[in-house]
Order: structure tokens, then C-alpha cells, then sequence
């Protein structure tokens, strides 16, 4: 008798342990193996499948019924929108704030702050499409209230995401505008400050606050559940102060 009550425990607890999906802003990506490791110490069945991308994108796949159960987003506008069309679940709550920052390959005079951007040996310009990754859109801004975008529109090489940005900064482009956290990937060692990258004035550009939702998927599913307040615990904002964000 024992061992059957024993056996049907187990096979309650192998339904509710499993798998679960969340779509998640591209810049968060740098942090994202750490945060997974940390909650794996306390829910070590539970498999996290991330898929990483532009806010905007994630936001219109969601929108089509992708199967994700969390989103977190690089802004507060997508969630809300999600949270507005009853497609998510819970109202956004910022788990982060973000910051941007200058990178490239080559040494830069980063004391000429902003107007670096308008030198002469800066042809191309890396910036993430405005139109859905946050990041790109706070360059934009940044530029602007900096006096130097109408000069150097021209100079801009698009990406997709914020991580496919920081690729562009290196390669495709003399610098790029990047998100601060990718600068704490042990890949990106060999940039120096203030000799490949430096903050950008954060007085140029909106704060950049990160929301999570969880979303219609998730309904009735435990895991999601903890997953979300483990973003907002104490232990992921810990890792997110490592990754050069800034919480609450």
C-alpha cells in the first residue's frame, strides 16, 4: 500500500515538473545563464527554454499565439500593451533597469562624449532597429538630445536585436550603441573601458526599464509561477547588479 501511494507521488510530481518556455528580451541574454543556474539550485526539474530576441518581435509572436508563458521584455511598453489585450496575466513590474553604453574594436576618444559619433573615422554607426528593441529607440534618443543625429543618420547600420548589435560594433561597424549589460560576458574581456567602450550620459535618454509579465500560456502552471518570483527575488537581482543593471 505504501508503495503505491508512494509510486502515485511520484507521478504527480513528474506532471507538474517539466518544461517551460519564455520569451526573453535579447540584452538579458548576457546575464541569463547565471539566472538560470540560480534557479535550477531550488527547482532542478524544471527545464527553461529561452528564446531570445527584439521586445517588438517577441511582443507580435506572442500576439500569434507562440507558446510562451513569461515574457520579459527590454521596456514597460510591450507588457503593458500584452497586459491591456488580456494577453498577459499579471500587470508589469520592472525586474531591472538598463543602461547603454559606446563599443568598439578600436580605441576611441570617448572623452568627446556623444559627439564621438560625428567623427570623421566613424563611418558606421551600430544601433538596434528603433522599431522593436528598446535599446535602439533609447540610442535614437540619446542622439538626438545630444545634438548629433541629424548628422549621423546616414552612418547607421541596423540590427535585429541588442546582442546581434554588439556583433555589429566589433565587425560590421566603427562603434556601436549597445546595452551596458553585454559588457559583463566573459567574451567580451579583451574591451577595455574608456579604450573600446564608456557609458553613455544617462542624461541623454529615458531610463530604460525592463518589465515581466506572465502571459495567458502560463495559466494554472506552477512552474512559471516560481520562475517569475525568482526574477523579482532578492538572489536574480543580485546577478543583475553583476550584469551592470541597475534594481530596485
Amino acid at each position: 500500500m505504501k508503495k503505491t501511494v508512494l509510486s502515485l507521488i511520484i507521478s504527480i510530481s513528474s506532471l507538474f515538473a517539466g518544461e517551460i518556455n519564455l520569451a526573453v528580451a535579447a540584452n538579458v541574454s548576457y546575464a541569463m545563464d547565471a539566472l538560470k543556474a540560480e534557479f535550477a539550485k531550488t527547482h532542478p526539474d524544471t527545464k527553461v527554454q529561452v528564446t531570445l530576441g527584439s521586445s517588438g518581435k517577441l511582443t507580435a509572436q506572442i500576439k500569434n499565439g507562440a507558446p510562451y508563458g513569461l515574457f520579459m521584455s527590454a521596456n514597460m511598453k510591450y507588457p503593458t500593451a500584452l497586459y491591456e489585450d488580456e494577453i498577459a496575466t499579471t500587470k508589469p513590474i520592472v525586474y531591472a533597469q538598463g543602461a547603454l553604453a559606446y563599443l568598439s574594436a578600436k580605441k576611441q576618444d570617448f572623452s568627446q562624449g556623444i559627439k564621438l559619433v560625428e567623427s570623421k573615422d566613424i563611418q558606421k554607426i551600430a544601433i538596434a532597429n528603433p522599431k522593436t528593441a528598446p535599446y535602439g529607440k533609447a540610442a535614437l534618443e540619446a542622439m538626438k538630445n545630444g545634438g548629433v543625429l541629424d548628422n549621423v543618420q546616414d552612418k547607421f547600420v541596423y540590427a535585429e536585436s541588442i546582442s546581434q548589435t554588439v556583433t555589429y560594433a566589433v565587425s560590421a561597424a566603427d562603434i556601436g550603441f549597445i546595452a551596458k549589460s553585454s559588457l559583463y560576458s566573459p567574451k567580451m574581456s579583451m574591451y577595455k573601458e574608456d579604450i573600446n567602450y564608456k557609458d553613455v550620459d544617462p542624461a541623454l535618454y529615458t531610463p530604460i526599464k525592463q518589465g515581466i509579465v506572465l502571459l495567458k500560456y502560463a495559466d494554472n502552471n506552477k512552474e512559471y509561477k516560481d520562475f517569475y518570483d525568482f526574477i523579482l527575488s532578492a538572489k536574480a537581482k543580485e546577478i543583475f547588479k553583476r550584469y551592470g543593471y541597475i534594481v530596485q
